[in-house]
């Protein structure tokens, strides 16, 4: 049977690009880079060569960027690097968006019991944007740090970064955004432009897994959440992964280079698929065209169950996710759908599908026809011929 992968948005594929540039340093000898010997000085300068190329595209000073294990461990650490260092302050306000990764919800969570952090929620709006005008009564003097995701990783719908940069920046605050979703899509150089700390994952760009960086843009301090060796500027100890670090380089160099051509091809996919589902009874699409990126479709199917579609979608060949994927792989009831006030009716039955530049039009025609059918099976209609 043919496979048809429709969850980029939980992990994209990883590009032969990225793999045969990782390919060196993961066989043989693989140098220390904290080391002075001719092994670590190659290691260090591949090490340093990834830094660099990262932080020209999102437009920051290489000194900046830690690299890390991962999306979640970047964003604990700009969470509770920024709230450790002020635990002791009369700017002690912590507010992110109720629609955050759980990689940021937990931390935020974490702050608030390790460092006595104000925990403030963020509402959004139906169409699932971060409310504006919640986000002026949310914001104060006290706020130390306001976290805002720039594409949510569910819905895929893009965030106002620069208006909620504006009202961190206006009362003193600092601004994290996870760009983890958002950075296959935008260009990260001009939308994040605004933030203090911004995080990213490789593998959603077709890199490695265990893979990530946080930004960190100059005069802004934070306290080392896994001290020890004194690498990565001391904000990370341990020694680094090589073959991580340029593996998520050459993701994000790929991603930049194709992104134009990638961002047309995925809307003319997202559009083909819509209208090849749109009919269905009972079907309804989330997030507006014009708010979410190109390679997201999230839908809501009334009166079923996520995990009933999922696994028809699956005996068709067809890979596909709820939304957010969690540790068990167990569907669960989903966050972001609640605080846009989704229906528990709908909510239920909700269907992330989710693609790439390597994703085909007879992935798609896979795609319709498998929904259609478990749509017929599950709540009936009319079952395309094969």
């Amino acid at each position: 049977m043919s496979v048809h992968y429709f969850d980029h948005a939980a992990s994209a594929p990883r590009s032969s690009r990225v793999a045969d540039a990782m390919a060196p340093f993961e066989r043989g000898v693989v140098g220390n880079p904290s080391g002075a010997h001719r092994a670590a000085r190659l290691a260090r300068r591949a090490l340093e060569d990834a830094r660099d190329s990262v932080a020209g595209h999102l437009g920051l000073p290489a000194t900046g960027v830690v690299f890390t294990g991962g999306g979640t461990e970047s964003c604990t650490l700009a969470l509770a690097g920024v709230m450790a260092r002020r635990r002791t302050s009369s700017r002690r306000g912590l507010v992110v968006s109720s629609i955050e990764h759980h990689a940021v919800l937990d931390a935020a969570d974490l702050c608030q019991r390790e460092y006595g952090a104000d925990l403030t929620h963020l509402g959004v709006t139906p169409r699932g944007v971060i409310d504006l005008n919640h986000a002026d009564r949310a914001v104060s003097d006290t706020t130390a740090l306001v976290s805002v995701m720039t594409v949510n990783n569910e819905t895929g719908v893009l965030q106002p970064i620069g208006e909620v940069a504006e009202r961190a920046h206006e009362h003193g605050a600092l601004l994290h955004t996870d760009a983890v979703a958002a950075a296959p899509w935008v260009d990260l150089r001009e939308y994040v432009a605004s933030a203090d700390l911004i995080s990213l994952a490789a593998h959603k760009l077709g890199g490695p897994v265990n893979s990530g960086l946080l930004a960190v843009r100059p005069g802004v301090d934070i306290l080392a959440r896994s001290p020890g060796g004194g690498q990565e500027r001391g904000w990370r100890g341990g020694t680094v992964d090589v073959a991580a670090a340029v593996g998520l380089a050459a993701a994000l160099e790929e991603t930049v280079e194709r992104r134009v051509a990638t961002l047309a091809h995925a809307a003319r996919l997202r559009d083909r698929l819509w209208a090849g589902v749109a009919d269905l009874d009972g079907v309804h699409r989330t997030a507006d065209v014009d708010t979410a990126v190109p390679g997201t479709l999230h839908l809501c199917v009334a009166d079923v169950a996520s995990d009933e579609l999922l696994f028809l979608l699956d005996e068709a060949g067809v890979c596909a996710s709820a939304g957010a994927a969690c540790s068990s792989g167990a569907a669960q009831s989903s966050h972001v759908l609640a605080a846009m006030g989704v229906a528990n009716y709908l909510a239920r039955g909700a269907l992330r599908l989710s693609w790439g530049a390597e994703t085909t039009d007879a992935d798609v025609d896979a795609a319709i026809r498998a929904l259609r059918d478990a749509h017929h099976r599950l709540r009936g209609g009319e079952v395309l011929a094969d």
